[in-house]
């Protein structure tokens, strides 16, 4: 069965790396859960509460799973998205720990924008590493009791962090802190994350054929490290007039509250369980056909003088402009064509506009949901244009 079969022939959606179309699976199991087990997760005793409370859990494992990480070393927490997490925990890790802020120039605004909100506050450094032309980041700097913030994956042309697990073991030789932005990654190239030693990986389900949703993947060490800011119901053991038991502190089984303020997204995080289960199932031929198209649809811009593609490799996410034409009008003429492709610069405005000066940009995002006719038919249209 095609997964994706509710696309129609004339629509063409080139949006992954914004969101994911989701498989049926998935849209099924989210529907299952308003339909059959509409409850709370963590908080009742009936039998519906017992099977959201069942699938929940086996998301969070199946995550660390997916990851190679160990529940000993590591816990699973949900969030809005990869933006509110990495907010979170900059705005949570004791200043006693943070001496300076580190950041590269290819990141997307999430970690760019949160790590110089983080630096103003504190009063710190903050440093905006240059990344090498292959991803790679540079180790020249000492990251004693700093925060380093860096995605394994850019958004506009798929760089990927090639010295991820080098930079991690660096930053804690030297006694820092890392967070990885793992939203481009998690849904093609999520084995580049295997057994990656970082303090937090955040990523969006909505990026991996999944329900919009945030995704935390935290070492347990890193827990005496904060400070809460954000309260609320489903984190409380029990309650004073004036203090509280956090449950993080009288459950080790129950750490993961200590992000989850609030009812969370149950129907959400029960589907992304499923998607997970999806993604973990990609055949080979899966991943050939999303190959091909790649590497078909890279090839045919390269070869057109008037196109500037950014980076020099090709990827699902490619990044492009047409000299002489404007982006945006490009981008409305392929959306009349049914072709659903983003335009600007991707929540990227640093390095984008102020270190390359590219104009805005077009982004084709390619996915699993992609198919050959897809890319004969960009093909066709932009030969007309």
């Amino acid at each position: 069965m095609n997964d994706f079969d509710y696309l129609d022939e004339k629509s063409v959606y080139l949006d992954a790396a914004c969101q994911s179309l989701r498989p049926r699976p998935v849209i099924e199991a989210l529907n299952r859960y308003y339909l059959e087990h509409n409850s709370c997760g963590e908080r009742v005793k009936y039998p519906w509460g017992e099977k959201t409370d069942a699938m929940v859990e086996a998301a969070r494992q199946k995550t660390l799973k997916l990851l190679k990480l160990k529940s000993k070393d590591y816990f699973v927490s949900f969030t809005l998205n990869t933006t509110y997490g990495i907010n979170l925990l900059l705005n949570e890790i004791s200043s006693d720990y943070v001496q300076k802020v580190f950041t590269s120039d290819i990141e997307h605004n999430s970690p760019f924008l949160a790590t110089m909100a983080m630096a103003q506050r504190l009063g710190v450094p903050r440093v905006v590493l240059a990344r090498n032309a292959d991803g790679s980041l540079p180790l020249d700097e000492n990251f004693a009791k700093a925060v380093v913030v860096a995605n394994c994956a850019a958004n506009f042309d798929g760089r990927q962090l090639i010295n991820l697990k080098e930079v991690v073991k660096k930053v804690h030789a030297d006694g820092g802190l890392i967070i990885i932005d793992a939203a481009q990654a998690m849904a093609h190239y999520y084995e580049m994350l295997e057994k990656t030693e970082a303090d937090a990986i955040c990523f969006s389900a909505h990026k991996m054929y999944a329900p919009s949703l945030g995704v935390m993947v935290v070492r347990r060490d890193l827990v005496p490290k904060l400070t809460q800011n954000i309260i609320g119901g489903g984190m409380v053991d029990d309650v004073f007039q004036d203090h509280y038991l956090l449950s993080a502190e009288a459950n080790k089984d129950h750490v993961h509250t200590i992000f989850e303020a609030g009812l969370m997204a149950w129907g959400e995080i029960c589907a992304y369980s499923v998607a997970v289960d999806w993604l973990a199932s990609r055949t080979k031929a899966d991943k050939k056909r999303l190959e091909s198209c790649t590497q078909e649809l890279d090839d045919f811009l390269r070869s057109n003088s008037k196109i500037r593609m950014v980076g020099a490799q090709a990827n699902p996410t490619m990044s492009f402009y047409v000299e002489g034409l404007d982006s945006h009008l490009l981008g409305a003429a392929l959306g009349k064509q049914g072709i659903m492709a983003r335009t600007g610069y991707f929540c990227a405005h640093y390095y984008l506009d102020k270190v390359c000066k590219y104009p805005p940009l077009v982004r084709f995002s390619l996915s699993y949901a992609t198919r050959e006719s897809d890319i004969e038919r960009v093909k066709e249209v932009m030969r007309k244009i």
